[in-house]
C-alpha cells in the first residue's frame, strides 16, 4: 500500500543512495483533509544540495554518451512500473494531497503519456550539415544535452510535473536535481527517484533534495553545476527565479500561474458550456494554473447559462478524497484555504453576489459561485488557486476579447461557440500560450508546446520544445584543405 511510500521514502536520494538530511528540523508531511502525519523528513542543508549537484555533474558525461536507444529503455521499464504500482499511487496521491480519485486518475493517465513521449524523445536530437561560403569548410551542428538539470516542481500535480521535466532531461542525456514542494515531498519527488531507481537509471544521474528555502536560501538556483532551472509555480516566485538565473548566466524555464477565462458566445451549446466550465474551475479544486477563474457569458444567455451553472456547482459533492463520490476534495494546507475563503469575503465587501457560497472547514473549502464583482477589482486580474468562480456577463465579442486579455496573464483559455471558425478567429486574438475552441480550459498533451505568455511563465514544454529547454547547439567546423589567414 502506498502507506509504505510515506516510511520508506521519507529520505534524501543523492547518488543513488537512501540518507536523511543533515539539517536541524524536519519537514512534516500531512494529510491535508484529516492532518495526519504521513512522514517527517529531516531536510537537505546547502550542503546535500552541492553533493547532489556534484554527484549529477559526475553521472552526466558518462549518460550523454550511452546509446540514445539503450538510454530509452529506462523510461519503458518506468512506465511499466508506474502501470503495476497505479493502485499504490492513485492512494499516495489521495493521501499526499487530497486529490480524489478521479484527479489522480487524470494525473496518472497523463504520467504515462509523458514518460511514453521520453521514450522517443531520446532519438530525437539530430545534427545538421550548414553550408558555408567558405570553400572545403564542412559545418557541423550538433545538438548536445544541457549537462544538469535543477527541477522544482509544485504540489498540485507532483507526480505528474515533476516527471514532465524530470523524464525528458534524462531522455536528452541529461542528469537532473529534483526538488519537490514542501507540502509533496514524497508524490513529487522520492516516489520520482524510486520509479527511475527501479528502472535502471544509473546512480547519480537524478537526485532528490526535500528542503526550504529557509534552510537553503538560493543554493539550489546558484549552485554552478546546473545549466538549467525547470521551475513550475506562482509567478512571484518565478519571477525570483529568472531573476538569479539570470544573473548567474542560467537558462530558466518557468511554467506559471494563470487566470483563464471560459467564454461562452451567444451561439454556444449552454449545456455543454456549463459542463465544461464546470470541470475548468472546480477539478481538483481549482488548484490548476489553467483553470477557469473567469466565466464569461454573452448577456444574451447569461440568465439560461447562470441558472444551470449554479444547479451543477451546488451539485458537486465535498468531501472526503478517498470516497469515489466526492468532486471537491481539501486545498493543500491551511494557508491555502484561509486566502481562498478571503478572496470569497473580499469579492463581497466589494459589493459582489454569491450565488453560492460555500463554507471552509479546516481544509475542506466547498465551491464558491460569485456575480457582480466590480470591473475594477484587482480579484479579477489575479490568479484564485481555489474553487472560487467569477461569473461575468458582456456584450458582444468586441468587449468578451478586451476583458479575457484584462489581466497579466496568459496561459490558458477557451470559448464556446456553434461556429468553430469563429472560435478559432477569436482564440487568435487573445493573449495566451494555449487556447481551446469547444473544450475546457484544462488540457496537456505530451507533443504539444504547454506554456503561458505575459507573467504565466517563460519557455515552453512538451514535444520539440524540451530540446529547446534541454538541450543546446554546438557548432564544429573541418576545413578539408587549407585556410587562408590574411597574415
Amino acid at each position: 500500500m502506498s502507506s509504505s511510500y510515506f516510511t520508506e521514502l521519507a529520505q534524501q536520494y543523492i547518488d543513488g543512495e537512501w540518507r536523511p538530511g543533515t539539517g536541524s528540523w524536519d519537514i512534516i508531511d500531512f494529510n491535508p483533509y484529516d492532518n495526519e502525519k504521513l512522514a517527517s523528513i529531516t531536510i537537505a542543508t546547502v550542503d546535500e544540495v552541492d553533493a547532489a549537484y556534484r554527484a549529477a555533474e559526475r553521472a552526466q558525461r558518462a549518460w550523454a554518451e550511452t546509446n540514445p536507444y539503450t538510454r530509452r529503455t529506462v523510461f519503458e521499464k518506468a512506465l511499466r512500473l508506474v502501470e503495476d504500482r497505479e493502485a499504490e499511487i492513485t492512494e499516495a496521491i489521495i493521501e499526499e494531497l487530497g486529490g480524489t480519485r478521479t484527479k489522480a486518475a487524470f494525473e496518472l493517465h497523463l504520467a504515462k503519456e509523458f514518460l511514453r513521449e521520453a521514450v522517443h524523445l531520446a532519438l530525437r536530437p539530430e545534427g545538421r550539415i550548414v553550408p558555408s561560403p567558405i570553400d572545403g569548410k564542412e559545418n557541423r551542428v550538433y545538438r548536445v544535452p544541457v549537462g544538469v538539470v535543477g527541477v522544482i516542481s509544485p504540489f498540485n500535480f507532483p507526480f505528474l510535473l515533476s516527471l514532465k521535466s524530470v523524464a525528458p532531461a534524462l531522455a536528452l542525456g541529461n542528469a537532473v536535481v529534483l526538488k519537490p514542494h514542501q507540502n509533496t515531498p514524497v508524490v513529487g519527488g522520492t516516489l520520482v527517484a524510486r520509479l527511475f531507481e527501479d528502472a535502471g537509471l544509473p546512480a547519480g544521474l537524478l537526485n532528490v533534495v526535500v528542503t526550504d528555502i529557509a534552510e537553503i536560501g538560493d543554493a539550489f538556483l546558484e549552485h554552478p553545476v546546473p545549466k538549467v532551472i525547470s521551475f513550475t509555480g506562482s509567478d512571484r516566485v518565478g519571477r525570483h527565479v529568472a531573476t538569479v538565473c539570470a544573473s548567474h548566466f542560467k537558462r530558466s524555464v518557468l511554467e506559471l500561474g494563470g487566470n483563464g477565462a471560459l467564454v461562452v458566445l451567444e451561439d454556444a451549446d449552454v449545456d455543454y458550456a456549463v459542463d465544461a466550465a464546470v470541470f475548468s474551475r472546480y477539478v481538483h479544486q481549482g488548484q490548476v494554473c489553467m483553470a477557469a477563474n473567469r466565466v464569461l457569458v454573452d448577456r444574451s444567455v447569461a440568465e439560461e447559462f447562470t441558472g444551470k451553472f449554479v444547479a451543477k456547482v451546488r451539485g458537486l459533492r465535498a468531501g472526503d478524497p478517498r470516497d469515489p463520490e466526492t468532486v471537491i476534495g481539501p486545498v493543500i494546507n491551511s494557508s491555502q484555504a484561509d486566502a481562498i475563503t478571503g478572496v470569497v469575503d473580499q469579492a463581497l465587501a466589494e459589493g459582489a453576489t454569491a450565488l453560492v457560497r460555500g463554507t471552509t472547514t479546516g481544509n475542506l473549502v466547498e465551491p464558491s459561485v460569485l456575480t457582480g464583482v466590480p470591473a475594477d477589482s484587482p480579484l479579477l486580474r489575479q490568479e484564485v488557486f481555489g474553487p472560487v468562480a467569477f461569473l461575468i456577463p458582456f456584450d458582444g465579442e468586441e468587449e468578451a476579447v478586451r476583458l479575457v486579455n484584462d489581466t497579466p496573464y496568459g496561459l490558458s483559455g477557451a470559448v464556446h461557440t456553434a461556429d468553430v471558425e469563429r472560435g478559432v478567429a477569436f482564440a487568435k486574438r487573445i493573449d495566451t500560450g494555449m487556447f481551446h475552441v469547444n473544450d475546457a480550459t484544462v488540457h496537456d498533451e505530451p507533443i504539444v508546446p504547454f506554456g503561458g505568455e505575459k507573467h504565466s511563465g517563460v519557455g515552453r514544454l512538451n514535444g520539440e520544445t524540451m530540446l529547446d529547454s534541454f538541450t543546446t547547439h554546438k557548432w564544429i567546423s573541418v576545413q578539408h584543405g587549407r585556410s587562408r589567414f590574411p597574415f
